[in-house]
């Protein structure tokens, strides 16, 4: 697929990052916990093959990161846009759709979104009217930014492939500004990468940006990678291999723990061929001594338990650990054995406040990457289904904070601080964090119910 996208992309001028597309697929094969070529696949001295056992740790540590970012309301200051936002997020898989995102930048560095009309009638004029809004969701390897100004993308191209007929076949949409307006092209592919001029649709839009570009927070300190966000688990490769380095090392001392039981020959019988017969069916761990004397002089039976080297490799564990939590932004005891259990980030974070600028700093990349998908439906619903919603609105997003803190204590607290000292604005923050309110909203709250003091103003005003 992604050859014939090349291809195509070159012919109308555009010049494909293909080393951010290289880190993607390590990742992305990190990520899926495939083999990695040269590191899991080995040899023995005598030329054996085996493979290093996986512990798939890449997806675990993206799913910690992506259950800091778990987004639980929305609520928009218009009623009519929030309640067809949400309408339109439901429908479309919001939830388990930007969840399963937020683990691909943590992966991968880069996710994207547009927004699209289906069913719409295209006028001799390249518009649209009418149609059904939808939402498409772009995983990294479908992202090709054709413009990016100051480190935004601008303009960009997205991909995806489908199966018709048992053959393959790619469609790439195409977002471009003309007159500082933005043009939909949409190109199909069939597998031999020939266009199908029968599927090729082009629609002028308007000024709002059609699609929206989440990266990770941490800048990207790579090289000619304009446009991409940082993928995290690229600058911890070496820490996932030692990691699995020393499971294998576990897996290995695990795999060799039978016992061993050794006879003298003595003991045993022979068949015809003159190969021991043991005395019974646990033939597996049953080694016959012949023509010598046992490790143990005189003895004619003897047991060897292997060692497995618990604490050794447990210590081990530790280190490896350790280092992958730094790279990952939340100090040393991301992941750290206490008491036979794995502690992880969401539960350490919370008594080391100075690891939230992180996880602050994710959120805000989140919160104007989903405002600018709203926009967007917003647009285009105003544009093709003539409706009037306010493109402005303020927007308001929840997220989940019992992964990091006890919710209900907090709020707890600041209930019991707003009625012991009966100040609006503790009362008003408290309803803005108990029930995810505007300031607005929560200050109307006040003054309907039935407060003594006069009337107030949003306490920002």
């Amino acid at each position: 697929m992604r050859t014939h996208i090349i291809e195509f992309l070159n012919k109308r001028g555009y010049r494909t990052n293909k080393k951010a597309l290289e880190l993607i697929d390590i990742c992305d094969s990190w990520y899926r916990t495939e083999p990695i070529e040269g590191f899991h696949d080995r040899c023995t001295v005598n030329g054996e093959k085996y493979e290093v056992a996986r512990t798939g740790f890449a997806k675990r540590v993206c799913e910690d990161d992506a259950n800091l970012c778990e987004v639980v309301d929305l609520t928009i200051e218009d009623r009519a846009s929030s309640d067809y936002i949400n309408e339109v997020f439901a429908r479309e898989n919001f939830q388990k759709n930007i969840r399963r995102q937020l683990e691909l930048i943590a992966a991968e560095g880069t996710v994207a979104a547009y927004v699209r009309v289906v069913g719409a009638d295209v006028l001799d004029t390249q518009e649209l009217q009418g149609g059904e809004v939808e939402i498409v969701y772009v995983p990294p390897k479908g992202i090709f930014p054709l413009n990016v100004e100051k480190g935004i993308i601008t303009e960009c191209a997205f991909a995806s492939e489908d199966t018709l007929n048992g053959k393959a076949q790619t469609t790439i949409v195409l977002f471009e500004l003309v007159n500082d307006e933005y043009r939909a092209t949409t190109v199909v592919l069939d597998h031999n990468g020939k266009e199908l001029v029968d599927k090729h649709i082009e629609v002028l839009l308007g000024e709002i940006k059609p699609f929206a570009v989440l990266t990770t927070a941490a800048v990207n300190n790579l090289t000619d990678m304009q446009g991409y966000g940082l993928p995290k688990l690229y600058g911890a490769i070496s820490e996932l291999k030692a990691v699995d380095l020393v499971f294998n090392v576990l897996f290995g001392d695990l795999d060799k723990s039978d016992k061993m039981i050794l006879y003298n020959e003595a003991l045993c019988k022979f068949d015809e061929t003159g190969k021991p017969i043991t005395p019974n069916k646990q033939h597996k761990k049953l080694f016959v001594s012949m023509g010598q004397a046992l490790p143990e002089e005189g003895s004619l039976i003897q047991e060897i338990n292997p060692e497995i080297r618990v604490d050794e490799i447990t210590r081990s564990f530790e280190l490896v650990l350790s280092l992958l939590s730094l790279k990952f932004g939340y100090g040393s005891r991301k992941y750290s054995f206490e008491n036979g259990q794995i502690k992880t980030a969401t539960e350490y974070i919370g008594t080391k406040q100075d690891s939230m600028q992180e996880l602050n700093k994710q959120r805000q990349n989140l919160t104007d990457y989903i405002e600018g998908v709203i926009k967007a439906l917003l647009w285009f619903s105003n544009a093709f289904n003539k409706t009037s919603y306010a493109l402005d609105s303020e927007v308001t997003i929840g997220y989940d904070d019992s992964f990091i803190i006890d919710r209900q204590s907090e709020l707890e607290a600041m209930r019991q601080d707003a009625q012991t000292f009966g100040l609006p604005k503790l009362v008003i923050n408290y309803l803005m964090e108990k029930y995810n309110l505007s300031e607005e909203d929560a200050t109307k709250w006040y003054n309907e119910g039935g407060a003594e003091a006069d009337p107030i103003e949003p306490i920002g005003e």
